[in-house]
């Protein structure tokens, strides 16, 4: 073999030692979703499940929507289950997500002391109660966490032209939606939850359901895998798996049994398929 050779073929050897291989793909999902999906204990029931089946390890991050969207942004999250629509369009007009799917939906319901000081039980509208607790200057215990149920707070206030911020009845917790229910309860005021976070810890709470079964109140989830050409290290392939297990034939079924035995209906409604105008929105 002439000199020259010999060297070449040296240096590449040389190079393939020094070369890692090819990481193995991460069996490591992180989950951002919101803390409703959590506190209902959704998440407790779907997650093992899915653990089992594919092999891959859930981590879940349960913030509300809006913070959930920021960790997507900076690609610290694989994949989002949130319930904030506006945002989640915004958040995939930019580039951040890719494939958007419709997963379940329940509603918003307004909740509060059983003694019901601003008088807003059969109310007609959830605009009407606001109206009726801001008139009475009644204490309203806000999330205030950008959180996709405090979107839906803030639309309500804006819809009858009322600002809440800096009143002394408006109180902001800054909490998720399960601590939130504990301070209203807690202080005996009114707030705005999701139907399956107050049936979850219904029976630890002096809060009753005053205001319901308005279209407006209608609460939807979407999954939203995280662009993994912005971000390399997330995991496509697991957010990928993980999104499909929840649309599956198999994780509807777990979603629509989904709190029948213990309160007698379902905390959440499976709408995988289905088109957004079907649901009202």
């Amino acid at each position: 073999m002439r000199p020259l050779a010999t060297i070449t073929l040296l240096l590449l050897l040389l190079i393939a030692v020094a070369s890692p291989a090819p990481a193995a793909p991460s069996k490591i999902i992180i989950l951002a979703t919101t803390t409703s999906t959590q506190d209902s204990g959704l998440l407790d029931l779907l997650i093992p499940l899915f653990e089992k089946e594919s092999g891959y390890l859930v981590k879940s991050i349960a913030v509300g929507s809006g913070q959930a969207m920021k960790l997507g942004e900076r690609g610290e999250a694989d994949l989002l289950l949130v319930h904030s629509p506006d945002a989640e369009k915004k958040f995939m007009a930019a580039g951040f997500g890719v494939n958007r799917r419709l997963v379940m939906h329940n509603d918003f319901i307004i909740v509060g002391p059983p003694a019901d000081p601003a008088r807003i039980k059969g109310a007609k509208s959830s605009s009407a109660a606001f109206k009726l607790i801001a008139a009475t200057g009644s204490l309203f215990v806000s999330r205030g966490d950008n959180s996709g149920t405090h979107a839906k707070e803030k639309e309500l206030w804006k819809g009858v032209g009322i600002n809440p911020e800096g009143e002394k009845w408006y109180q902001q917790s800054g909490l998720g939606m399960g601590q939130t229910l504990g301070v209203a309860s807690e202080k005996r005021g009114y707030t705005l939850t999701d139907r399956g976070s107050y049936l979850a810890m219904k029976k630890n709470l002096g809060l009753a359901i005053l205001v319901e079964g308005e279209p407006l109140l209608l609460n939807v989830y979407h999954v939203i895998q995280v662009n993994p050409h912005l971000w390399p290290r997330v995991n496509g392939a697991g957010a990928l798996a993980f999104a499909d297990f929840l649309l599956s034939p198999k994780g509807q079924g777990l979603i629509a049994r989904f709190g029948v035995d213990r309160y007698g209906a379902p905390l959440f409604f499976p709408d995988a398929g289905k088109k957004p105008e079907s649901l009202g929105f």
